[in-house]
């Protein structure tokens, strides 16, 4: 199920993909049934993510951009170079799990007081 993504979402996506790494090389045997499981795996993991081919023109990695897409039901984001770019969005009942929240109280963003002139507790600060 390839999903055709609008201009302001691959805008938004290749924006998102500029800091990452690619995670997937293809290498001189081309497209494997190995490859292919390995991009399904960080796309399941990752969502998006960048795959370099080492070897082959323009053209024929532009082949290799829609050959994936199609195996993976990913949607092609970016292809600069020998970097391709691609997404698949999680389905809603799989999504990421959201981070912990954070505790914002205000204390807990506030360092604690210095101690006063003449309290005892400073004396023990000059000591450290």
């Amino acid at each position: 199920m390839l999903k055709e993504l609008t201009p302001a979402e691959r805008q938004a996506l290749k924006g998102r993909a500029h800091r990452l790494d690619p995670v997937v090389m293809v290498g001189a045997d081309g497209l494997t049934a190995g490859v292919l499981a390995e991009i399904g795996r960080a796309l399941d993991a990752h969502e998006l993510i960048k795959i370099r081919v080492i070897s082959g023109d323009g053209d024929s990695r532009e082949r290799l951009l829609g050959e994936i897409c199609t195996a993976t039901a990913a949607s092609p984001v970016q292809h600069i170079g020998k970097v391709l770019v691609v997404y698949r969005e999680r389905p809603p009942d799989e999504a990421a799990p959201a981070p912990p929240a954070k505790d914002r109280s205000p204390r807990a963003s506030r360092p604690a007081p210095r101690p006063a002139r003449g309290d005892p507790r400073r004396a023990k600060l000059r000591s450290r």
